[in-house]
This record gives structure tokens, sequence and C-alpha cells, in this order.
């Protein structure tokens, strides 16, 4: 179990890079191996992921899980239900330079394989970063 943090500079305002995060549909673009995300019911959110477990056929999995956009601290709080308590934190802030942001996320799991899970927050900032870019450009 523990907590995981991790941070990236992204080439984008920090106003537009946090209202490209907050829309939901944004999600499969940047977040790897989602390949939908649905809205409803307020802060619910229906995902699909496409897994390949070493233990397990390569599959679609589809869950529940809930997001709040948090404007006032430009934040993302997200979470979805089952054995690991598997939730986190999106957190915008100004860049060093004009017209950058420091993007930081933050994870919390009872999952205890550290190394997969600092490789997967890597692999969604740099994601992130590369979409929201493009969108920009």
């Amino acid at each position: 179990m523990g907590d995981y943090s991790d941070s990236i500079t992204v080439h984008v305002p920090p106003d537009r890079l946090f209202a490209y995060l907050s829309d939901v549909q944004h999600l499969p673009s940047y977040m790897p191996r989602l390949t939908s995300a649905r809205p409803h019911n307020g802060d619910k959110v229906t995902v699909t992921a496409h897994i390949d477990p070493p233990d397990a056929p390569e599959q679609d999995v589809t869950s529940e899980a809930w997001l709040r956009v948090l404007e006032d601290g430009k934040s993302l709080e997200w979470g979805a239900p089952g054995p690991h308590d598997y939730r986190g934190r999106l957190h915008v802030d100004d860049g060093e330079d004009a017209g950058t942001s420091r993007l930081t996320v933050e994870l919390y799991t009872e999952h205890a394989e550290g190394e997969h899970i600092d490789h997967g927050i890597r692999e969604a900032l740099n994601g992130i970063k590369q979409e929201a870019e493009a969108a920009e450009a």
C-alpha cells in the first residue's frame, strides 16, 4: 500500500490545461489503456480499459469510478471502488515560466507494486503533457 506522487512541466497555461483535464471526454486520450469514459449522475464516470493481466487473457474491463472537478484549487480528484481503495488527485499550478504549468499527480492505493505504479504515473503524466501540448498547438 502507499502514496505515490510525481510532477511534470507542461507548456500550456494553467487555466487552459485545467480546462482540458476537467473535460472527462479527454480521459482516454491521455490515460494509458483507457478506451472510453462516459460521465453520468453527477460525479460518476463509467470507464472502459483494455488490459493484459499476467494471469488472464487480454480483455476490456468496464467499471464505475468517480471524478470531482475542484475549480477553486485547479484540482481533480478521482477514485474507483474495489479491493485496492484506489483514489488520486491531480493538481495544476503555475509553471516556472510564463505560459507553462506544473502538473502533479498523487495516487493512493492498497496495491504494493510501487515500481509498477510509479511507471504508470509517469506514463500518464507524459501522456497528458503530449496530448495537452498538441491540443494547444
